[in-house]
């Protein structure tokens, strides 16, 4: 028997209702346990905690006027940055977010330090907000490398990768080249803020967000000379670096997992990198041009899953063609890596490469060799 109409229409206003307040009770429940409230830091070296895994300071030393950001649930963004600093010194502060050590503020469960041969990888990720008008400012991933495992004050070499610039300013030092790392092209400069050596690598176009290896990045610099094998990783940081202004600016996602191998004890993962290895590079040289085969040997312990060669080509020199490997850029520091047929190198194996070149003034050949980090001998 269906009821009459107004008795219906209350029958589905009181369902309605009570639908309604169990809803919000449900939401009001499970909200107490998984609702996150923003956190607001104002204080210039103040910091938090995100997701129990990472640090995120405000970071503040350039100037006195308030900077504030708000953290959120996967990153932060710079809520109040007020006053500007010259835009052909350094800038006015550094909020970021970080896994690591800085200034004895370590980040929970971190593995860093950790020696660059340990490491198999470290993937990492990153998507940025920017803002425009009048700001001037760098989204700039910080890569700290040391000879020590330190975990306080300035470390020897920084790693800047600029993912975007707005604004009049420039990366420290001078560009000496360009290069392709993690497929990508960069410019980079290279020198010195007094205190340590910094290598930066800037986007020619803004890049909004990307995935990548921080360590081929940490083997460009070891290829340079600025970075040994026998180093520590401190931290890995991304943020921005703002001269004006910089309200709006978000990391609105960051991860960073450092992964080792490689012959560290208890270390989880298969190991990408040897303990030794020894590399003989021998060449055909004719006016103008020569061709170089390239002979890599594991003498480790431990097997190679996925190689990378790192070495200087002596200036004037270019790669036209190469054979049984891929090598980026043509000149300067390249990286020979493998091909899917050849990634494997067992303990005592051996893979072969090569390449044609060219060349101007007086021939020579590369100083030095890195396998993933880890420096060679030469045959």
């Amino acid at each position: 028997m269906q009821p009459p109409r107004h008795q219906a229409r209350r029958v589905r206003a009181l369902s309605g209702a009570l639908l309604t307040s169990l809803v919000a009770l449900a939401a009001l429940l499970t909200g107490a346990s998984t609702s996150h409230a923003d956190t607001t830091i104002c204080e210039p070296f103040g910091s938090t905690t995100l997701q129990g895994r990472y640090v995120v300071q405000n970071n503040r030393w350039g100037t006195s006027q308030p900077q504030c950001i708000t953290v959120t649930d996967s990153g932060f963004r710079v809520a109040q940055a007020d006053g500007s600093v010259p835009t052909n010194g350094a800038p006015k502060s550094y909020p970021s977010v970080y896994n690591g050590c800085h200034y004895t503020n370590c980040s929970p469960g971190t593995r860093l330090p950790a020696r660059l041969s340990s490491i198999a990888d470290a993937p990492t990720s990153i998507s940025y907000g920017y803002v425009g008008g009048d700001a001037a400012y760098n989204a700039s991933y910080d890569i700290w490398l040391d000879p020590t495992p330190r975990t306080d004050g300035v470390n020897r070499t920084e790693i800047m990768i600029w993912f975007n610039k707005v604004g009049p300013i420039q990366p420290i030092g001078s560009q000496v080249g360009t290069a392709s790392v993690g497929g990508r092209s960069w410019q980079v400069w290279s020198g010195s803020n007094g205190s340590n050596d910094v290598l930066s690598f800037v986007a020619p176009s803004a890049i909004d967000s990307w995935s990548f290896d921080a360590m081929d990045f940490v083997r460009q610099a070891v290829s340079r000379g600025l970075a040994q094998s026998d180093w520590y990783l401190t931290s890995v940081q991304a943020g921005f670096e703002p001269w004006r202004n910089g309200a709006g600016l978000a990391v609105n996602s960051f991860s960073s997992t450092v992964n080792l191998g490689g012959g560290t004890p208890g270390g989880p993962g298969t190991p990408t990198g040897p303990a030794a290895c020894k590399v003989a590079y021998t060449t055909s040289v004719w006016q103008g041009g020569y061709t170089a085969d390239v002979t890599l040997t594991n003498t480790g312990s431990s097997p190679v899953n996925g190689w990378k060669l790192a070495f200087t080509l002596p200036a004037g020199q270019t790669i036209t063609s190469a054979w049984n490997a891929g090598i980026s850029p043509s000149s300067g520091a390249v990286t020979a890596g493998n091909l899917a047929y050849n990634a494997s190198l067992a303990p005592g194996g051996q893979v072969s490469f090569g390449f044609q070149a060219s060349y101007s003034g007086s021939f020579a050949k590369p100083a030095a060799f890195s396998l993933n980090g880890t420096s060679c001998t030469t045959a």
